[in-house]
């Protein structure tokens, strides 16, 4: 198939940037849309220009490493679905794809489809730790967790943290993504402790780095690659108030 590639060239920061335009023919409609990059960085390799910087890691749609904006929209066209999880037969042969980087002040850009996402790692670090003694890998059904009840924490859990929710949303709000990481742990018993403590630092965090409110469009909801639901926005918000 043949496929057009728009994407968004910025060598620095501070530096303006614009799109470029570059042909890919009789490529597989299997490819992954990264495998595509990855065919487009050698051809400008041999060619001896600079390749398209785009960040990836494990390929499988579990580490949250990819991720960038696919004709406006945060990993592409498909629900439930990271970037590198999307392939070509996706999409119709002379497509014309336009790749731009997440477009968030909490997201600096690196360089290209790069952008710096350690403001997410911040939250993290600012809902602090469990306090909660679990011993050794036997001892993890020592404290009873119903059935019901892991099976929420882990739908919570299961958040990636690509930054898709933020990129997506018109304030580029993190609360998606906050609400998860405190729902995952205010859920067990062993997040008790901290709960309410953690709920506070983790908003007022996120509002030192940048990222916007909850613009209730629901945008985080439908482009999470594991469809977290914008409901545990809500209790997030009542966490608060403990």
């Amino acid at each position: 198939m043949k496929l057009t590639l728009r994407i968004w060239r910025q060598a620095a920061p501070n530096q303006a940037g614009n799109y470029d335009s570059h042909e890919l023919t009789k490529v597989s409609p299997d490819l992954s849309l990264l495998e595509a990059l990855d065919q487009l960085n050698e051809q400008l390799i041999n060619n001896g220009e600079r390749p398209v910087n785009f960040e990836h890691d494990c390929r499988e749609g579990i580490c949250g490493s990819c991720g960038f904006l696919v004709n406006g929209q945060a990993h592409g066209p498909l629900a439930a679905t990271s970037v590198c999880q999307l392939y070509l037969r996706e999409f119709k042969d002379g497509s014309v794809l336009t790749l731009e980087p997440w477009r968030a002040r909490a997201f600096p850009l690196i360089q290209d489809l790069m952008v710096d996402r350690s403001a997410l790692d911040r939250l993290i670090a600012a809902g602090g730790y469990c306090s909660t003694g679990t011993g050794q890998a036997p001892d993890g059904n020592a404290l009873p967790v119903g059935r019901q009840q892991a099976t929420s924490a882990f739908d919570t859990a299961t958040c990636i943290g690509c930054g898709a929710c933020v990129a997506s949303c018109r304030n580029a709000s993190a609360s998606l993504f906050v609400a998860a990481k405190l729902a995952h742990l205010g859920q067990l018993p062993q997040g008790q402790p901290e709960r309410s403590t953690r709920a506070q630092s983790m908003q007022e965090r996120m509002t030192q780095e940048g990222f916007g409110s909850c613009s209730s469009n629901l945008e985080c909801e439908a482009v999470c690659p594991q469809e977290i639901s914008a409901d545990w926005i809500s209790w997030m918000h009542r966490e608060s108030l403990r």
